[in-house]
This record gives C-alpha cells, sequence and structure tokens, in this order.
C-alpha cells in the first residue's frame, strides 16, 4: 500500500461520515502494524461514535427477545416454564397477557443468564 498522509479529525455531519468510511474501506488491506493501521483504529472508533450517537439501535422488545432465545439458542420452553411458574403462566408472557414479574426476571437473569436490562424494559 501507499504511503500517504490520512487526515484524522472529528465526525460532525453525514459528509464527515461518508467520507470517513471511504477512506476506512481503502484501509482495511492494510499491513499489520502499520500507520495505516492505526489510522484505521482511529477512524473505526470515530465513525462507531458517531454511528451510535445518530442511528441508535434500541434494546429488543423483551418478549421477543425470549421468544429469540427459545428458536436460536439451547434455552427451550422447559427450561423457561421452570422460572416463570409454569407453562400457562408462561403463554400467558409470551401472548402478552401478562408482564414478566421481577422474579421472573431474577429467575431467568440467574439461571438462563438472560440480560437483566432487556428484561426491564417491558
Amino acid at each position: 500500500m501507499e504511503t500517504k498522509e490520512i487526515e484524522i479529525r472529528a465526525i460532525k455531519n453525514e459528509g464527515d461520515y461518508l467520507n470517513t468510511m471511504k477512506i476506512i474501506e481503502t484501509l482495511l488491506d492494510c499491513e499489520p502494524g502499520s500507520k495505516e493501521e492505526n489510522a484505521l483504529e482511529v477512524l473505526s472508533i470515530l465513525a462507531d461514535e458517531y454511528e451510535k450517537k445518530n442511528y441508535p439501535i434500541a434494546d429488543p422488545d423483551p418478549i421477543e427477545y425470549i421468544k429469540y432465545c427459545i428458536e436460536h439458542t439451547t434455552i427451550s420452553i422447559k427450561d423457561l416454564t421452570k422460572y416463570m411458574g409454569g407453562t400457562n403462566r408462561l403463554s400467558d408472557i409470551l401472548n402478552r397477557k401478562k408482564p414478566l414479574t421481577l422474579k421472573m426476571i431474577k429467575n431467568l437473569y440467574n439461571h438462563l443468564h438472560i440480560p437483566a436490562q432487556l428484561l426491564l424494559a417491558s
């Protein structure tokens, strides 16, 4: 890669962001330990911060997250019923007929390691 001076500056608007993304793209194949790799790291951090500020991603809905866990992880309906108060209670929760209780949230966090901050958003 040809060595050239890379200007690193704050990303203040969409134009700055798009320009930074173009520079990042050109640096993706840089040599490890090079000045370009250092610039890539700094620019990536700046772009990430801009994205967090301007394009925030909301936490998932707690019930949808529980359903996702059932479908895509090793957490089963049987596991959930132990910590939710039985099959009927789990059904009511998943069908949004009843809210999650603090006891359920603690159980899901402590026993199944489902992030409490996601469950508390209900």
